[in-house]
């Protein structure tokens, strides 16, 4: 029988402009771990494995990150599953501790990235996507940068086929902006109008600025934990259990001649259904979701995905406002990638965190009220997604 997995400390950076800190990667591992550690309340010395994630960066720089902890042997495991980095760094963590193979585990992400559209490493060989960005050639001219233009062109299949608006999609970039005003860890803390965000200039129609997530340096991580650790330390009070996860690549429907497909809606669609079927929890169960808009679009397409409503009615949560507070769910409490900000390694073990203070009601001004159960969602194209729920541990 699985082990049963709990989170027991979180910590994150705050997520910051590219160049506008002097700080390097060490650094910021230094203060995501040191503060997940100080949450948990336990010492690197009782850390008996490490996941770390990262895009941008030399072999074995998940050593040199880990080291700013402590240097105690252990096995450290460098991760790279393009924008879903951290949340498979997440992933392994739990499968680790789930198959009784460590009691008290790490898994940190972290990004150094450069200001831009991101770029390729290597020019003499096989883009990883290639294979992606042929199908969807078929459905729509190539723009560049590619992933505006991908999950522009979904969006665009998404108002074709159902009638969704450009406005419906920036409201979305609204939302987020606002809710990013009470987050201290976020990139961005503005709130906007919607003629700001409709009016900001356009990248890939129906998208614009304000509705795409930026490049950002930063760094999160979490602590997990067995339940016999949790028990030995005291920490029930505090833990959160992982009632579910799955992580899902492409399928041969990836490629079915659909714009949402190619970016990860089937990924999305299973591993839900996996989550789902292990926790016992559907869509009403729960009352905060973090997931994945790099894109207001994926956003929308994403709450139809997870089942949050039926296909084509995205648009509609939007208007009646059900992902705000107020509404059904409060989704992207943290402000999403569009606000908080998008450092690759860092994203889905910063998704962690919020979910973990809202369990905990930790979140302060932006806390929503009652918080049961919590979802993630986080997506890399080429082709990962990873979908895990979380409960207030048993006391």
């Amino acid at each position: 029988m699985a082990n049963k997995v709990y989170v027991i400390g979180v910590g994150m950076t705050k997520f910051e402009k590219p160049g506008r800190v002097e700080w390097d990667y060490p650094e910021m591992a230094r203060q995501s771990g040191t503060r997940a550690l100080e949450d948990a309340g336990v010492s690197y010395e009782s850390v008996r494995r490490a996941f770390v994630g990262y895009v941008y960066g030399e072999s074995t720089s998940g050593q040199r990150a880990v080291y700013e902890l402590g240097l105690s042997g252990i096995p450290i495991v460098n991760v790279n599953n393009n924008c879903s980095t951290g949340s498979t760094a997440l992933y392994m963590a739990a499968e680790t501790v789930r198959g009784g193979l460590a009691d008290c585990v790490l898994a940190l992400g972290f990004e150094k990235m450069k200001s831009g559209s991101l770029g390729t490493t290597f020019d003499d060989r096989e883009q990883p996507m290639m294979r992606h960005i042929q199908a969807l050639c078929e459905l729509y001219d190539p723009v560049f940068p590619p992933a505006p233009w991908m999950f522009g062109a979904a969006g665009r299949e998404h108002m074709s086929e159902h009638g969704t608006t450009a406005e419906q999609f920036a409201r979305i970039g609204l939302k987020n902006h606002k809710h990013s005003v009470n987050n201290p860890y976020s990139q961005f803390q503005d709130e906007y109008s919607l003629e700001d965000i409709l009016g900001s200039r356009e990248v890939y129609e129906p998208l614009t600025k304000l509705q795409c997530s930026p490049t950002s340096d930063g760094s999160a991580a979490a602590v997990l934990a067995s339940e016999a650790f949790v028990a030995e330390h005291d920490l029930a009070d505090q833990a959160v259990e992982i009632v579910g996860q799955s992580m899902t690549t492409d399928f041969a429907s990836t490629f079915d001649g659909t714009a949402k497909n190619i970016v990860g809606c089937d990924m999305t669609v299973q591993a839900a259904r996996e989550v789902y079927e292990q926790s016992g929890l559907g869509p009403e169960d729960f009352q905060v979701i973090e997931l994945h808009d790099c894109f207001s679009v994926n956003e929308l397409l994403t709450y139809e995905a997870l089942g949050l409503c039926a296909p084509g009615e995205g648009g509609k949560l939007v208007d009646d406002g059900a992902t705000t507070y107020g509404g059904r769910w409060v989704v992207n409490p943290s402000g999403g990638l569009i606000s908080k900000g998008h450092p690759l390694g860092a994203t889905g073990l910063a998704q962690c965190a919020e979910l973990s203070w809202q369990l905990r009601g930790e979140s302060q001004a932006r806390q929503v009220p009652e918080v049961s159960a919590a979802l993630q969602h986080n997506i890399g194209l080429g082709g990962a997604a990873v979908v895990t729920a979380y409960q207030r541990a048993q006391r």
